[in-house]
């Protein structure tokens, strides 16, 4: 029983908290008997900020009322008699008002919301989404007409655990804070949760908002507690209690108090005191109570309080108060009107009950979170990977992204919206919609969330945010000369912008691109790699031999060191983001570089992917990447003059040396691989086979009959790096019931046969957008192996493929032939669905790599309204599937 230990006190401490309920403090002029209650400050102006406090309704004295009640320090007898407690009528006033909400529902009051955290270092994903939750509520209830001016998010500091909170302070503009405080406020402060009161506000209504700055507010509430008969002093020593604990378990009963002290002769209580015993203060726990809370999250919760915690203790020995003591006080004096915390609080709900309603103020409105779960379906901790927000503040994620994904950590808005700007949360959530279950979180889906956020930025947007990152990594040099380092992080920022998941990514991907694998000879190459492969179909040697002539020759191009930006602007001098749209001028490095494929392909009988994967590889050691005249820009940026790249944190190879690596590395190509095996002849079959697997890996370069312009656009699948379309496993699907769900206004619940043995069922947010009678019996494309998950409570397991207009305000089933086979597989152009690779993947891979997000950006419907996949289009057994929206999106 910790709560029962004791330590020695002092008689000063009892008689501070028995003497009368008094705290009037009469001052002199020259010395104001509030110095000695407030903590020694340096010597510095603060007539100011004393001037603005004298203005605040609780400012009573030259102090905080809050601060000052229980302060006297003159020391008087212990008294608990009923006439003691007559004589402080006067103050019993101050009490009663000290609670704004009582005599009233908190229910139909504007919200007043508060997070409490401990300031034990960063704030963490928990604690985040707890914060979120009260701000969310909070924010809503501002933009509400009546009552918008009282509704507020406050943010209160609990920290009267002095072993675990930091104890270091400095003073700032007069105001005292924690120093562990920083880190939390500094969080709250990136993901934009900003608060309307708290420690920072001095003038706060209700403040202060540090517990260890009202303990002397705790310690009067504690007299009048003891005066009105429902506390008391209890003075069992340590072995004592242990020796109580001992018998209750003997006896299988649980450990609690067994009342000693509780109807104890105040005539012993007084000598005792006044002997200097050490006691706690315990709660008189009313005999056969309970319990009962409405839980907006867990439905009716109730507990026994007499049978389940006994007299709890509320004043430690020390005389600091216990926390669900603080709590209970805080909430009823700064007018909380509803508390969203983590399930692990429930328990605290139930002497938190017993000390507000024998306080008189009512309880607020409780909604208790389930934990959030790692992967391994175990409460979420370091051991999982990141999980402060500094650290994802770190990594690149952005904060919007953030709190739209912690948001969705136990809530939904009863569609399948994922995706949600901070003004569209303010005005979607509500209480009642968070879940009872508890949620895993997936670090890929807040990457997913993270990259769409990502997408709604220019490329100008985000250098601010792209550069801290390359500091981070100390990429760049301190001091860099400032227009090379902006042209630097644009190059980076535009280079990486279409395949981003986070602003590191950007500066991760740029070390990539300056760096250089190809290994130093062929027997370096690991078995069976895609380059290996590639290099014995022969057209790798003489490509890069010819690289080679033409670089000793002096007429291989190179960067214009004079436009260096130009393979990352288009003709209107806004940033490429595509990777198939080429950048420059005629006459441009670009545009030379293109000529030269162009050359090198008419003087050695190659084109295409038997052109493009071998100079990708020579030239920059991968058989895959962005476009090769925007890697060599990049590269040159960091290796030409003044350079504002930190080359060796950056492990940047220059060109000359990559030349050098290569001309090794071809004389150490076995001859059998130095001849085209079609030149000579040899079967190409399986290296076509082999490029039609590595479709999704194909080189990013148009080829060399489309580029025509300086924005000329190669065919979409050459510029495609993503998983394979075999990877999803499409299939012909007829929905036979239909039906509205309960809960969500804009979902319909389907049942749709897919060839198995029961029908699939299926949640779509088709509802604003079509009937039920018009979907029932139609044959529809199915997206069978994604994960079942729960949408608004209903197992939905699998996905309706729809066609629909540019802003989503039209959307259409895809029409499948009418003489299509139900469960067969929707099939591409070009790609092998037969064989061991062109298998789906599984349910748990498709959603763990977010395989489908990858693939629908290149799902669309032609002029022709043909549902495509990079140009082909989507068929079956009965032909090719249509739909009536042209130019439109699949998903």
């Amino acid at each position: 029983m910790t709560s029962g230990f004791i330590t020695p006190t002092s008689q000063r401490t009892a008689s501070r908290l028995f003497r009368p309920l008094s705290t009037t403090v009469h001052n002199s002029n020259n010395h104001p008997a509030s110095s000695k209650l407030r903590r020694t400050r340096p010597r510095n102006n603060i007539d100011p900020l004393l001037s603005r406090l004298a203005l605040h309704p609780s400012f009573k004295d030259g102090a905080l009322w809050s601060t000052t009640a229980g302060t006297n320090e003159v020391d008087t007898p212990l008294t608990t008699t009923a006439a003691a407690t007559n004589n402080n009528d006067s103050n019993n006033a101050d009490f009663d008002t000290l609670f704004p909400n009582k005599g009233k529902n908190p229910l139909t009051l504007p919200p007043r919301m508060r997070f409490a955290p401990s300031p034990t270092g960063s704030l963490h994903v928990g604690g985040a989404r707890t914060a979120l939750y009260n701000w969310l509520v909070a924010k809503k209830g501002q933009l509400e007409e009546e009552g918008g001016k009282e509704a507020a998010f406050v943010l209160r500091v609990e920290d009267t655990d002095l072993a675990r909170s930091t104890k270091g302070r400095f003073w700032s503009l007069g105001v005292m804070w924690y120093e562990s405080e920083n880190s939390v406020l500094a969080d709250l402060t990136w993901l934009g949760l900003t608060w309307d009161e708290g420690p920072d506000t001095p003038l706060g209504k209700y403040g202060p908002y540090r517990q260890s700055e009202r303990s002397s507010l705790y310690i009067a509430i504690a007299r009048r507690l003891i005066a009105e008969g429902k506390a008391y002093p209890c003075f069992c020593t340590p072995e004592e209690l242990e020796a109580m604990k001992l018998k209750m378990e003997q006896e299988g009963l649980p450990p609690r108090y067994d009342g000693t002290w509780r109807d104890a002769d105040p005539e012993l209580v007084r000598q005792k005191i006044e002997a200097g015993d050490p006691y706690t203060v315990r709660f008189k726990v009313p005999p056969n109570s309970r319990v009962v809370i409405d839980d907006a999250v867990r439905g009716t919760v109730s507990w026994d309080a007499d049978a389940t915690v006994g007299d709890f203790i509320l004043l430690r020995s020390s005389g600091v108060p216990v926390y669900n003591f603080c709590v209970a006080v805080d909430d009823a004096a700064m007018g909380i009107t509803t508390v969203i915390r983590a399930e692990e609080h429930l328990t605290n709900t139930l002497r938190q009950g017993l000390i507000l309603d024998a306080l008189g103020a009512p309880r607020p409105r409780y909604a208790h979170c389930s934990l959030i779960l790692g992967e391994d379906k175990q409460k979420l901790s370091k051991r999982h990977g990141a999980t402060s927000c500094n650290q994802f503040r770190l990594d690149g994620f952005l904060p919007d992204a953030m709190i739209n994904y912690l948001a969705l950590l136990g809530w939904n808005d009863g569609t399948d919206n994922e995706i949600f700007t901070r003004d569209e949360l303010i005005e979607a959530f509500d209480i009642d919609r968070i879940v009872k279950s508890p949620s895993v979180f997936d670090m890929d889906k807040l990457k997913w969330v993270n990259s769409q956020h990502l997408k709604k930025f220019e490329v100008e947007d985000i250098l601010g945010l792209v550069q801290q990152q390359l500091e981070f990594l100390g990429m760049v040099k301190e001091g860099a000369e400032e227009g090379k380092l902006r042209d630097f992080v644009f190059a980076s920022t535009a280079l990486a912008k279409q395949m981003m998941e986070t602003t590191r990514d950007a500066a991760e991907n740029a070390k990539t691109v300056m760096g250089y694998n190809l290994p130093a000879s062929y027997a370096d190459l690991p078995d069976g790699s895609e380059a290996k492969e590639m290099i014995e179909q022969g057209n790798f040697y003489g490509i890069s031999m010819k690289i080679l002539e033409m670089y000793d020759a002096g007429t291989f191009p190179t960067p214009d060191a004079d436009n260096l930006l130009a393979a990352f602007m288009d003709g209107s001098n806004k940033a490429i983001v595509e990777d198939t749209v080429i950048g420059g001028e005629e006459g441009s490095y670009p545009m030379k570089y293109k000529e030269t494929m162009k050359a090198i392909a008419k003087d050695m009988n190659v084109k295409g992917k038997n052109l493009f994967h071998p100079v990708r590889l020579a030239l920059t050691g991968e058989m895959s990447g962005q476009d090769v005249t925007k890697q060599l820009s990049l590269l040159a940026m960091a290796t030409g003059e003044h350079s504002v790249v930190n080359a060796d944190a950056a492990g940047v190879v220059p060109f000359d040396a990559r030349i050098e690596r290569l001309k090794s590395f071809c004389a150490s190509i076995p001859e059998q691989f130095r001849v085209s095996k079609a030149a000579s002849g040899g079967d190409s079959a399986k290296s076509d086979e082999k490029s039609s697997k590595n479709a999704a890996k194909a080189d990013t370069t148009p080829k060399e009959e489309s580029v025509t312009t300086a924005s000329a656009i190669a065919d979409p699948l050459d510029g495609y790096t993503g998983p394979p379309i075999t990877a999803l496993d499409i299939r012909v699907g007829r929905i036979t019931k239909v039906w509205t769900h309960e809960e969500a206004d804009k979902l319909y619940c389907e049942e749709i046969d897919v060839g198995e043995a029961e029908p699939r069922k299926i949640a779509s947010g088709l509802r604003p957008y079509m009937s039920a009678e018009d979907m029932e019996g139609r044959l529809v494309l199915v997206l069978c192996n994604l994960k079942e998950r729960k949408l608004a409570g209903f197992p939905s397991h699998g996905m309706v493929l729809c066609a629909s207009n540019q802003d989503h305000t039209e959307v259409k089933l895809v029409s499948v032939p009418v003489e299509a086979k139900v469960g067969e597989r929707v099939t591409v152009p070009g790609f092998d669905f037969e064989g061991e690779e062109g298998q789906p993947y599984p349910e748990n891979k498709i959603g763990k790599k977010k395989v489908f997000e990858q693939i629908a950006p290149f799902l669309a419907t032609s002029e022709y309204g043909v549902p495509e996949f990079c140009g082909r289009p989507l068929l079956t057994s009965a032909g090719v599937c249509t739909s009536p929206i042209a130019k439109g999106s699949v998903a």
